[in-house]
């Protein structure tokens, strides 16, 4: 096999490993009935969510297991730790196991959280050594997939257990990362193709399919559509998207066998073979320069070269730490705590609400590629601009969430998804571009360290809010329950966006010169 159609088909392995690796993200949608199966208050809840989240303060672990392992090692490690996190919870769900202490399903959902940032770090690495000269295209389309996660999972357990959800979404998330895993494998390594051919026409073909991935997962995510289409059918539906990306590598294999057969029967022609066989030389020739990319793409150019101790020395790095922390972190404590937020405003769709915020968190994670995609070659785009630009109407939404309506709670969830998913792809062209490609495994893994401290800060004061106006059985319903939370979380992602400008303004030299 070629190295262009394993360049593609690691793509495909990538999107497959991102579409899976949000085991995290379905937790909303289960998180009701595990605090009715563990019998738990709302504050210990979200201590669950938080140790999840703690995860990633160890991510720099797979960080430098990617540098001295191979990667399909550390791929398998980090499917491994999430068998044991979630599968050793789903014993004890289901009584398998006879007594588990709540500190001890705490540790087991810190190891999964972990796992995550494993499964991560692979595929960010392969997507950045593959294709070296549209690396933030290739991060960020395979990135835009972990926003499917949530409904991937989510229709799964609708079709099949849909009254077990806790013990589903554990199996399924002990499970399937696992089988996924060892299936991508063989594809997690290096690639190294000389001279890329057709990256444009490729990446375009790509799009598509992503796009059209993302408007099914929108549609299916609606009321209307669930009601006219069975659990099934949605499923299948999805599942088919996922291997759409497939007819890439497939078509470039064909081709492939295709010139060679054509080749081989140019040589086997008996009358005239000195001259066939010249002519059939630069024909080759000539369609090889054609088939390159008519626009030159140069590497992107990178602020400086640095590892860790120098990049915590950086105020542009204390910015950009505070800017996520106040950004994408703030959206994701709220994402995790919706499951709360929708039961206490007598919403009874969360499975919906959580399907939704996946699909628009999947087209807010694509955006930034699809920027990079059009506009390379011309003039680069500012990460920090674009982080304000989806930072403003975030702030918007959560003092959007004191309107008690249902539509203001669907219509805030899909802001705030498509804004979190946003700056969580933007994120990794950043970490690149201010700090640099060598040791990008440990910097941006210390960068996402913001997530467990602000889902510890964010999530503890709002589960302590929420007891606080709750009765005496720790339960809240109305308004009031998470109205001054939501107060809180809009002022500091209204200051998040002023830190978001002031490092586009130290930025901007950088960017207007960047080629």
């Amino acid at each position: 096999m070629s190295s262009s159609t394993l360049q593609w088909l690691s793509l495909v392995g990538i999107i497959w490993l991102q579409a899976i690796n949000g085991t995290n993200t379905n937790f909303p949608a289960y998180s009701s009935q595990l605090k009715q199966l563990l019998s738990i208050s709302q504050v210990e809840l979200n201590n669950l969510a938080f140790a999840s989240d703690a995860g990633k303060l160890f991510g720099w672990f797979s960080g430098l297991a990617a540098i001295y392992l191979p990667l399909w090692l550390v791929l398998i490690i980090g499917s491994f730790l999430g068998l044991i996190g979630y599968g050793l919870q789903y014993l004890f769900i289901t009584n398998q196991i006879s007594s588990m202490s709540y500190w001890q399903v705490f540790l087991l959902t810190f190891l999964a959280g972990n796992s995550i940032c494993w499964i991560n770090t692979v595929c960010y690495v392969v997507a950045i050594r593959n294709f070296i000269f549209d690396r933030q295209v290739a991060v960020g389309l395979t990135t835009s997939y972990q926003g499917l996660s949530a409904k991937i999972y989510t229709n799964i357990v609708a079709f099949i257990f849909p009254n077990k959800k806790a013990e589903t979404f554990l199996f399924l998330n002990s499970l399937i990362p696992v089988v996924v895993g060892l299936i991508v494998a063989p594809l997690a390594r290096e690639i190294e193709v000389k001279n890329p051919k057709h990256s444009s026409v490729c990446f375009a073909i790509m799009f598509v399919i992503t796009i059209a991935t993302g408007i099914y997962a929108v549609m299916s995510s609606l009321q209307y559509f669930t009601n006219k289409i069975s659990s099934l059918g949605v499923l299948i539906g999805i599942l088919v998207s996922l291997l759409l990306p497939l007819l890439l590598p497939i078509s470039l294999k064909i081709k492939e066998l295709l010139e060679s057969w054509h080749r081989k029967r140019e040589r086997l022609r008996i009358y005239h073979f000195t001259m066939e066989e010249n002519i059939s030389e630069e024909r080759i020739e000539n369609e090889a320069k054609e088939g390159e990319d008519s626009c030159e793409i140069q590497e992107i150019g990178v602020m400086e070269e640095i590892g860790v101790k120098l990049m915590l020395r950086r105020i542009n790095f204390w910015l950009y730490f505070f800017v996520y922390f106040f950004g994408a972190t703030i959206g994701l404590v709220f994402l995790n705590n919706l499951g709360q937020i929708a039961e206490s405003r007598g919403c009874s769709a969360t499975s919906s609400l959580v399907s939704l915020s996946s699909a628009f968190g999947f087209f807010g994670r694509l955006i930034p590629s699809l920027l990079d995609y059009f506009y390379r070659g011309k003039h680069k785009i500012s990460r920090p601009a674009t982080i304000v630009a989806v930072m403003a109407p975030t702030t918007c939404a959560f003092f959007l969430l004191l309107n008690k309506t249902d539509l203001a709670l669907y219509t805030s969830t899909a802001v705030i998804g498509v804004s979190t998913g946003a700056i969580t792809s933007t994120a990794i062209s950043t970490t690149t571009e201010l700090f640099g490609t060598k040791n990008f495994s440990v910097n941006h893994n210390v960068v996402v360290a913001n997530i467990p401290m602000g889902s510890f800060l964010f999530g503890y004061s709002a589960a302590l809010i929420y007891r606080g106006e709750g009765n005496e059985h720790g339960k809240c319903m109305g308004m009031e329950c998470y109205s001054n939370t939501f107060i809180i979380w809009g002022s500091f992602c209204c200051l998040g966006t002023l830190l978001a400008l002031i490092l586009y303004f130290r930025t901007r030299k950088f960017y207007s010169h960047k080629k």
